[in-house]
């Protein structure tokens, strides 16, 4: 990975999405690396934000835009002329996505075609990692994982506009994109990720914290519910990785890669809940019955053959490990610890050859 982080230094990336979690992940580890940054996003959101608590408004060149905004995100890319670009902009959640469907469709689907199109009219973009969700395959909830090739769609519409979102990358990659000798392109579909600084409504970590936090119990729905846990660096090194063979070898490396855990080593939502509740030594957990019935899986899984056999990628925590690590980083947090070291210090963890 040393050598992969190289590749970036003293280089112009440009990231949609840098103010939410995953984003400022990638942003800050690419910081790290030496990277010239640009991100584009919306303002990150109150009270609590891993882009703000890093400070990556004074490490990075922070635009604040919205991806629906062709003008302004296509002027702002040809302005900073990057070679790789990272889209992870997006409306993220599934239960907000039947709240405001629109909202989800023209973030999701029309956002992601302003960034294809400012691309496409860009001259110095080389590597283009379009990054969509797990949840963008039908699912059926077979117990083996879906792979690239499979069926997309989704009854949510979070899930149909990942599939959307999917379908139309594949249409400007083989009407524009692959044309353009220069340039690689490819979409990246990764399992639920967690990690320290995600403090988004209704996901279950973030729900743990805030529900230990303030002495209130932890409610679940789906307490059986099963999902690919991973930290939230795990897929980042697989989008780095294929940046960097997009970059070397345009043409090889394109189409759909997935990036999830071993189907193997999955949790339950209860699974997770107790680990934290454990680790922070206190903590009830109480299964409700949801007051908004609507669908969400009980089941989804990834089969990532195609990145072990063909990028060499390989997860390198195990779900034990990440739950844990994840914890520590908040209970760290909230023991007043300066969360950019925190951040630092796990990366490091996770990277040891950066030592």
């Amino acid at each position: 990975m040393k050598d992969v982080l190289k590749l970036f230094s003293g280089r112009k990336v440009f990231i949609t999405g840098h103010t939410g979690f995953k984003g400022s992940w990638l942003a800050f580890l690419l910081n790290e690396a030496g990277a010239d940054v640009m991100g584009f996003a919306l303002k990150p959101s109150p009270p609590l934000n891993h882009f703000e608590l890093l400070g990556l408004d004074k490490k990075i060149k922070h635009i604040v835009g919205d991806i629906r905004d062709a003008n302004l995100l296509s002027s702002k890319l040809k302005e900073f002329k990057p070679e790789f670009v990272f889209h992870l902009a997006a409306q993220a959640l599934v239960r907000p996505s039947y709240d405001d469907p629109l909202d989800t469709f023209s973030t999701n689907v029309m956002g992601s075609a302003n960034l294809l199109e400012a691309v496409r009219r860009s001259d110095s973009v080389r590597s283009l990692v379009y990054i969509t969700s797990d949840k963008c395959y039908e699912n059926v909830e077979w117990i083996w994982g879906y792979r690239e090739n499979d069926r997309l769609g989704g009854i949510d519409p979070y899930s149909a506009s990942k599939a959307a979102a999917e379908i139309l990358f594949s249409s400007y990659a083989r009407s524009f994109l692959d044309v353009k000798s220069g340039l690689g392109a490819a979409t990246t579909r990764a399992g639920n990720v967690i990690g320290g600084g995600d403090w988004a409504v209704d996901r279950i970590i973030p729900d743990c914290i805030r529900a230990m936090s303030s002495g209130q119990p932890i409610r679940i729905r789906n307490p059986m519910a099963t999902r690919p846990w991973q930290h939230v660096l795990e897929p980042l090194t697989g989008y780095l990785m294929l940046a960097a063979h997009l970059y070397d070898d345009p043409k090889s490396w394109g189409g759909a890669w997935n990036f999830g855990p071993s189907s193997t080593d999955v949790r339950t939502v209860h699974d997770v809940a107790k680990i934290i509740v454990d680790y922070f030594g206190k903590g009830k957990i109480e299964v409700v019955e949801s007051t908004n019935q609507v669908h969400e899986a009980r089941l989804l899984q990834l089969n990532c053959d195609k990145s072990h056999q063909l990028l060499g990628w390989h997860p390198r925590w195990n779900s034990e490990q990440t739950l844990r690590e994840t914890a520590a980083w908040y209970k760290e947090m909230l023991s007043g610890g300066d969360v950019e070291s925190i951040t630092r210090s796990q990366i490091r963890k996770f990277f040891p050859e950066l030592i």
